[in-house]
């Protein structure tokens, strides 16, 4: 698969997720140091053990837990729509984040000579330590990159911070007013509809309409307005990124304005902004379901909290019902209890409640893994149609090498809370390069009597996340294990076009 002109919708840069234990410095490194981008329109599939954070990725992800350390950046929606507050924050503070960006910058380069001046065996050991370096002058260097981009060489910043704050001010008008444009609108819709189901004088009615026309009318104008102003903006920001451009060293920083938004960096208020866009399919469909309230209230709540639809409306029940028929669901389920259903039609019901906030990007948190064989596939068949239906992009969670098959487009297989290999879905059962993933690829039960794949056994038992060993993790369960194994942790390597691997000694296939 080919990703060079596809758009990334998430890009996940080295995530961290620890929990802390109650003696003091101790902590569940549950993720620790994940890398990946998804892609708009795809599947990847995320196996693993249990307990290697498979689960608190996909809820990292989403900010339902909030991640410790690294980057997430969304770009479902530009940087000018959210206008979070982080964003404002850094711009204000330029001419401070500068300075610390030019101290670690000059950090990197003396720890690297020193680095490459010692013994191949020496940097074994000292190459985590080097790799913290890298990774802090990358953070600095990000910091004002992502927002400002080739500005960030300009002599003159006072300038730049001026021109930004200017835009982000409009932006920030243009957000408000786009909320109140949606009340509006669902305001007029309503009304509209109550004049169509009213056999009484629409007189009164009337009037509440040509209000609600009025109001919209101004603050469509208004709206008109404050983007003309943006398009100035920019156009100002341009002229500065022309101005201080001209060293040809920094031509790989151009001025986008539809910048991603990093969810770590995200307040509360400003992250249920981007709640629809954001959704999870849970893993258990008996407990992850109130069973106070009805399968219409379930899926329609929802639509309701942010503002899509108005409870107690017809409109609202005709919506739950088009959901409910895509998810597979009769028509006569909407006033049922969740207790009144088996385990896959619980499951359809939480996936309706997902999909009815018309979301971009979906985990699917061991979606399958409590329901029964017969059923599993029916569902699967189910997330399949509906991602080609509307253009979802899931995380399919599982511990299943042999479901996750079928349904991903890409698969990446974690151990102890890092990925360890990501690859196309077919190439990684063909072409395993990590023994960890070999392992579990011969661990699948087969009904091929002349299944010639020796099954490789795991000697010994999964490391403790609060004390993970030195170097690579798996060194103490492999049988390639060496002396650099034990010190070095292995780079993030591409092995071949979209196949990448974080081993000292991957497998090597040749092509026949």
């Amino acid at each position: 698969m080919n990703n060079e002109n596809r758009k990334i919708l998430l890009k996940i840069n080295n995530l961290k997720q620890y929990f802390p234990l109650k003696k003091k410095g101790q902590y569940v490194r549950a993720n620790d140091g994940i890398s990946l981008d998804i892609y708009e329109g795809e599947v990847v599939g995320l196996v693993g053990e249990s307990g290697c954070g498979k689960s608190t990725f996909g809820r990292s992800l989403l900010q339902l837990y909030r991640q410790t350390d690294g980057r997430t950046m969304y770009y479902g929606h530009s940087l000018l729509d959210v206008m979070p507050s982080y964003a404002v924050n850094t711009v204000k503070k330029l001419e401070k984040y500068k300075s610390e960006m030019l101290e670690m910058q000059k950090t990197r380069e003396k720890e690297e000579l020193t680095y490459n001046a010692l013994p191949e065996t020496e940097q074994f050991k000292k190459k985590d330590e080097m790799d913290k370096v890298r990774k802090a002058a990358e953070d600095s260097l990000l910091d004002i990159a992502n927002l400002i981009g080739g500005l960030v060489v300009a002599s003159d910043l006072t300038e730049v911070k001026n021109a930004y704050l200017a835009l982000y001010a409009e932006a920030d008008k243009r957000r408000k007013i786009q909320h109140k444009i949606a009340i509006c609108e669902l305001n007029l819709q309503n009304t509209q509809f109550k004049k169509s189901q009213s056999k009484e004088d629409g007189g009164k009615i009337d009037t509440v309409l040509s209000k609600y026309k009025t109001q919209l009318d101004s603050l469509m104008k208004s709206r008109q307005a404050i983007e003309a102003e943006m398009e100035k903006k920019k156009a100002d920001i341009g002229k500065l990124h022309k101005k201080y451009n001209s060293d040809k060293d920094y031509d790989y920083y151009e001025a986008y304005f539809d910048k991603g938004i990093d969810l770590a960096r995200l307040s509360y208020n400003e992250m249920r902004l981007l709640r629809c866009d954001l959704q999870l399919i849970f893993q258990d469909p008996y407990s992850s379901l109130n069973p106070r309230l009805t399968v219409g209230q379930i899926i329609s709540e929802g639509m309701v909290t942010h503002h899509l639809l108005k409870s107690n409306d017809t409109r609202t029940q005709d919506a739950v019902l088009d959901v409910m028929d895509k998810c597979g669901l009769a028509p006569y389920f909407l006033h049922r209890y969740p207790h009144q259903f088996s385990g896959g039609q619980r499951q359809r019901i939480g996936i309706a409640r997902s999909l009815a906030v018309n979301p971009k990007f979906v985990v699917c948190d061991e979606a399958v893994s409590a329901l029964d064989v017969s059923i599993q596939s029916q569902i699967i068949n189910l997330l399949y149609d509906l991602k080609e239906e509307k253009n979802l992009t899931y995380l399919f969670i599982t511990h299943d090498l042999s479901v996750v098959k079928y349904i991903s487009d890409r698969i990446g297989v974690m151990y102890l809370g890092n990925l360890v290999e990501l690859s196309p879905s077919e190439e990684i059962f063909e072409k395993p390069l990590h023994p960890y993933t070999q392992a579990l690829i011969t661990a699948i039960p087969t009904t091929d009597p002349d299944g010639n794949k020796e099954m490789v056994i795991l000697e010994g038992d999964i490391p403790s996340p609060v004390n993970p060993p030195a170097g690579c993790k798996f060194h103490t369960r492999c049988q390639y294990c060496t002396e650099v194994c034990k010190h070095a942790t292995p780079d993030w390597v591409e092995m071949s076009e979209n196949h990448f691997v974080a081993c000292h000694h991957p497998f090597v296939y040749n092509e026949v």
